[in-house]
């Protein structure tokens, strides 16, 4: 073959993989593209209006009608972040989009495949997971899945809460963003090859919380939008009703100037982006005595949201469908503040986080927890910052996880638990240990995701990648993590009943087993579970 007829099969086959079906929605049709890999994914696609001007703290309104074919070519912008000013690159309030990735050829091959739809993390404060790839997984799955990923609205443009909001606009935006996009699926994954009768939710930190939240929306009410959930460090942070949530919109209203207005909510809506962003930061929660990691979240609104979580479930008011929870071990080191260096500094810290905390309360964790000389020192850090995080990862995160996964099982529902234990050497060396949703990096794959990965997942590490994607892609195909695992991994036994209760997955490069969680961190969790409700979480 001359070489000019090489160069031109060349530039022929680069320009077929580069062509990917034009998928008509009927309010738009988008053309994707199609890569070498054998995926092929549409980016940017419109779920719903754009929330701007009098949509500004509205519920998701339907997509408008676009003529003509759009290039899907390019992500959409994500969402707008609290505490972040000016306005970062990238972002928007208009940030309504989501990305699909399906192998080639699905839908017009007739395909029914699994889908599996992933919710950011960010504390409700920011997309902090935006734009993650599909493909490894897909490949992973031997091209059995469909993938979404979504935007959507967080900080004041999602969760804003007051009487204003709750009788003149819309409560708890940010999960209803969730549900819309889940609905556009329902409707629409059909035409890219996925299944609506077959999606698996999953997502970390903020997503994993969106992943109960929705498990208990309305009361637990099933519409079918999902049949199986997977939730990665599942965050119970502090919730307010919409009378405790008072405090941030009038703070937000004096900030702004609206106060003054007749219509303060009027005066939110119709302020330039630009002014109302430079007013978008953290402030303390009554009775605390600093800012919050996050301020605005989901309000218990009596409707979506009808009460704390641990209460919700509790009463055994949940979809019943197969689970996923699990945590990383060192889930708080990198929220609680280095310099923590006294027992002052660390009840401060939560109570920032929790502030309806009693002194008797605080009083107990430090007995249970904070023992400086239960953790050797690291550079620049306080003695009490290893021991304060443990205290606040189990709190909010491994806690919460380790008392839904009984609940699911005493339900007589498939439920697994996680422990992800991975170690990195410039984490440990650091301190940081296993830190909070680490294991993306495993899942996606540490090319697929937004972030800098360890730099381990690609050398001494690199073994755990296909150990977490064989359970992954195995649960979202099968909803059962064990069916199409890697052939070289241990079976990951369910949460159990009774005295056979407690069991979890260790993962951890080349010690992948199971585990049965220790007594002395089921009596912690007992005392912190115990104290959810009087926390609000």
């Amino acid at each position: 073959m001359t070489l000019a007829r090489s160069i031109s099969l060349c530039l022929f086959l680069f320009l077929a993989s580069a062509q990917a079906a034009i998928v008509n929605l009927g309010y738009a049709s988008y053309k994707g593209r199609s890569l070498s890999n054998g995926v092929s994914q549409w980016l940017g696609v419109r779920f719903a209006a754009a929330p701007v001007g009098p949509l500004r703290f509205a519920a998701p309104q339907d997509p408008p009608k676009q003529h003509g074919v759009q290039l899907a070519n390019q992500h959409g912008d994500i969402c707008i972040p609290t505490a972040d000013y000016p306005i970062p690159s990238g972002t928007s309030e208009d940030c309504l989009f989501l990305d699909v990735y399906a192998p080639t050829g699905a839908a017009s091959a007739g395909a029914k495949l699994p889908v599996f739809f992933w919710i950011q993390g960010g504390g409700f404060a920011a997309d902090s997971n935006p734009n993650y790839n599909g493909s490894a997984l897909i490949e992973a799955s031997e091209k059995n899945i469909v993938i979404v990923t979504f935007n959507y609205r967080v900080g004041p443009y999602g969760f804003l809460a007051g009487e204003e909001v709750q009788e003149h606009a819309s409560l708890n935006n940010g999960l209803k963003d969730q549900l819309k996009a889940l609905e556009w699926v329902q409707k629409h994954i059909s035409k890219f090859g996925g299944n609506p009768d077959h999606v698996v939710i999953g997502g970390d930190s903020a997503g994993g919380a969106s992943v109960t939240l929705l498990l208990s929306a309305y009361g637990g009410r099933d519409d079918g939008l999902f049949h199986a959930a997977a939730a990665e460090s599942q965050s119970f942070a502090t919730m307010f009703n919409v009378t405790g949530s008072q405090f941030a919109y009038n703070n937000l209203a004096a900030r702004t100037g609206c106060n003054t207005s007749k219509d303060s909510l009027a005066c939110l809506r119709n302020l330039n982006v630009t002014a109302l962003q430079k007013q978008n930061i953290n402030t303390p929660f009554p009775g605390a005595p600093g800012s919050p990691l996050y301020l605005y979240g989901p309000t218990v609104d009596g409707d979506l949201v009808q009460d704390d979580t641990y209460k919700l479930f509790a009463e055994g008011k949940f979809i019943k469908v197969p689970v996923i929870f699990g945590d990383d071990t060192n889930e708080g080191t990198i929220f609680v503040p280095q310099s923590t260096n006294s027992t002052r500094d660390a009840d401060a810290f939560i109570k920032d986080q929790f502030p309806a905390i009693t002194h008797s309360q605080l009083a107990t964790i430090n007995k249970i927890y904070l023992n400086p000389w239960q953790t050797e020192p690291f550079p620049n850090a306080g003695i009490y910052w290893r021991p304060a995080a443990t205290a606040y990862g189990e709190m909010r995160y491994i806690c919460p996880g380790i008392d839904l996964s009984s609940i699911y099982a005493a339900a007589g529902l498939p439920s697994w638990n996680y422990h992800y234990a991975v170690l990195d050497p410039t984490s440990e060396r650091e301190g940081y240990g296993v830190s909070h949703t680490i294991e993306t990096n495993a899942i996606w794959g540490p090319d697929m995701v937004s972030g800098t990965p360890p730099a381990s997942y690609y050398t001494i590490n690199a073994p755990i990648i296909p150990v977490m994607q064989g359970y992954w892609t195995s649960f979202i195909r099968s909803m059962n993590p064990n069916t199409h695992r890697d052939p070289s991994t241990p079976e990951w036994e369910t949460w159990g009943h009774g005295q056979d209760a407690y069991r979890r997955i260790f993962l951890r490069t080349n010690q992948t087993a199971m585990e049965t969680v220790p007594m002395d961190q089921r009596q912690r969790c007992r005392f912190l579970t115990g104290i959810g409700g009087q926390l609000h979480q």
